[in-house]
């Protein structure tokens, strides 16, 4: 097998897992990250204030504080999956050292993000309502690209997500004009 049929099959099973992951729905995400991101703030909680849980329910006195699907933020893990697998030239155990930093990184700044916003809340700060729309709007877009760019930059990635793909597919097409 040449090295263009073994970029067009890395290609090919790269978009494939993508669009399992799409069939599937966020549905996985969520699945796998409402416990990781849901008892760890719990645990803190507990440790402090003597909270309870109640599925994903905290409560903290008699105050309660619901963990929605946008709190967990599957959409965020599915966005640094995509840059992940959408970017060639990456071997298998790269891609998958790459995956697990940026999945545990934005696991770790998302319950930090979720301590400081129920504090607030908690404690009846005028700045809960500002910080959580801050967090919410512009925190996780912000924190997704600081993930990745700081993965291009650890590990020396030079192709660009979607873009080398369709370049090296336009190369080897129909529709590039042959000389």
């Amino acid at each position: 097998m040449n090295e263009s049929d073994k970029k067009f099959w890395n290609i090919f099973f790269r978009y494939l897992i993508l669009i399992m992951f799409s069939l599937l729905g966020l549905e996985i995400f969520y699945f796998v990250f409402t416990p990781l991101t849901i008892y760890p703030v719990y645990f803190l909680f507990n440790y402090f204030f003597g909270a309870t849980i109640h599925g994903t329910t905290l409560s903290v006195g008699s105050v309660n504080i619901e963990m929605i699907k946008a709190c967990i933020a599957g959409s965020a893990y599915s966005l640094l999956l995509i840059f992940n697998l959408s970017t060639p030239g990456i071997r298998i155990n790269q891609r998958l050292r790459m995956i697990f930093l940026a999945f545990a990184i934005f696991l770790i700044a998302n319950v930090l993000r979720i301590l400081v916003s129920a504090l607030f809340y908690l404690s009846g700060s005028p700045l809960f309502d500002i910080t959580h729309k801050l967090f919410w709007y512009f925190g996780s877009v912000i924190l997704i690209t600081v993930i990745w760019f700081f993965q291009v930059n650890a590990y020396k990635i030079k192709s660009i997500p979607f873009y080398s793909d369709l370049k090296f597919l336009y190369g080897h097409s129909i529709l590039k004009k042959r000389r």
